[in-house]
């Protein structure tokens, strides 16, 4: 891929991104998240709030000592930080300045805001016609619903997730904010291909995604059976409706998520359970019919792993190649050393879970030849005002005046 501006600015690292410029004027998780995504590749990703700092800063707070809280802290590592308004109309010459040298506008701001801050799609363009700028909404910009605010809950919600999620007629949102983290993964990935047609064509795009069209599509495989069959599912909580045995299972010590899936794998679990009668039964024929006659089979696996422990459970179904996996609290996925480890941490010291380098979880992907680093910790507000704004070209005078009249904050070790 070839990237605008041949210099690795705001860093001294390579990657496969190196020498591309990212604005982030996002906030809370999918914005951010996509702009740290591409700032783990090498990017210069420059984060842009107000000087009084955006409201995810203090998202499950953890220490006056770091930035940010728990989530601040995740979604914005790989980043400087300039704190100048940018509502504010005597800012605006500083933020073209930037946006005139930059690659990617990352946004996830509803269409009114976005022009308030002086970032809709045209103005932009005539600004730099080679810049790719990335938006998302709740409920999409093609809808009546397109300035309205909206966080991860509000595609589970519309989707039919929270509807399959729950249990007993009563729907269940999911602590993870699975919808977010598909939304920034999406818009990352369709940077890069919006990137990649600049370097053929040499214009920019505007690439549009929403909260409610992510949640929508990691649904599709219910919605479109309910389009063609109309069966009207109801959430079973875990227990699988298309399989079975697949359930949360209870343990001496704990529980088990067992999930037995294909003839092949029944077969093995009916063999180390004892249950050899089931191999052959019409009635556990297929996957399907296995999920309309559960009753018999959740009970028996049940009353199996009720007989054992944790340990136990896993061992035997792993060696059977059952898939199964203990139910982990936030603390025991941290102190395993095969979910945590190298693959979630790097080279920090999983021992020390306290150490500030622990809020700098890197991507779960790795590529041959090609750095995947986390090079900094979310930055401080403001930290790199100064240099960020000397980089596009302002001189101090005007640097003083943003300064003096408090549309900019000066974050730096030591600023007074």
């Amino acid at each position: 891929m070839t990237v605008s501006g041949g210099d690795e600015r705001g860093t001294d690292a390579g990657g496969p991104l190196a020498g591309l410029r990212v604005l982030d004027f996002g906030q809370f998780i999918a914005g951010p998240l996509c702009a740290a995504m591409l700032g783990d590749l090498g990017a210069d990703v420059i984060r842009i709030e107000r000087p009084q700092g955006s409201a995810d800063r203090s998202v499950q707070p953890l220490s006056p000592d770091l930035p940010g809280g728990a989530v601040y802290l995740h979604v914005n590592r790989n980043k400087r930080s300039l704190a100048l308004d940018p509502f504010d109309p005597a800012a605006r010459p500083a933020l073209d300045a930037l946006i005139a040298g930059a690659d990617v506008v990352v946004a996830n701001l509803p269409p009114k805001t976005r022009a308030a801050m002086g970032l809709g799609a045209d103005r932009l363009k005539a600004l730099n016609p080679r810049l790719v700028l990335v938006t998302c909404s709740a409920f999409g910009g093609g809808t009546g619903l397109a300035d309205l605010p909206g966080f991860d809950g509000i595609g589970q919600a519309v989707s039919g997730a929270m509807h399959m999620s729950g249990e007993g007629g009563t729907p269940r949102k999911s602590y993870v904010h699975f919808v977010d983290h598909m939304t920034a993964a999406m818009s990352a990935f369709s940077t890069l291909a919006a990137l990649r047609e600049r370097d053929r064509t040499g214009e920019g795009a505007h690439v549009e995604t929403s909260l409610a069209g992510n949640a929508l599509f990691m649904m599709a495989g219910n919605l479109i059976e309910e389009a063609h069959l109309g069966l009207g599912r109801d959430g079973t909580g875990n227990r699988a409706q298309l399989a079975a045995p697949a359930n949360t299972y209870a343990t001496t010590d704990g529980h088990v998520l067992v999930q037995v899936i294909g003839n092949g794998m029944f077969r093995r679990a009916a063999r180390l359970m004892g249950r050899e009668e089931w191999i052959g039964d019409p009635r556990y024929g297929s996957d399907e019919a296995r999920g309309d006659a559960f009753d018999a089979l959740d009970v028996a696996m049940a009353d199996w792993c009720a007989a054992r422990t944790t340990e136990a459970c896993v061992e035997a179904l792993r060696a059977a190649l059952i898939p199964v996996a203990p139910v982990l609290s936030p603390r025991q996925a941290l102190e395993s050393a095969d979910i945590a480890g190298e693959c979630v941490w790097g080279a920090h010291d999983c021992a020390n879970l306290r150490d500030p380098a622990l809020s700098r979880m890197q991507q779960p992907v790795t590529y041959s030849g090609a750095p995947v680093a986390i090079r900094s910790g979310a930055p401080r507000l403001g930290e790199h005002s100064l240099e960020v704004l000397e980089e596009a070209g302002l001189d101090r005078r005007t640097i003083d005046r943003l300064l003096s009249d408090g549309l900019l904050v000066d974050g730096s070790a030591g600023a007074g």
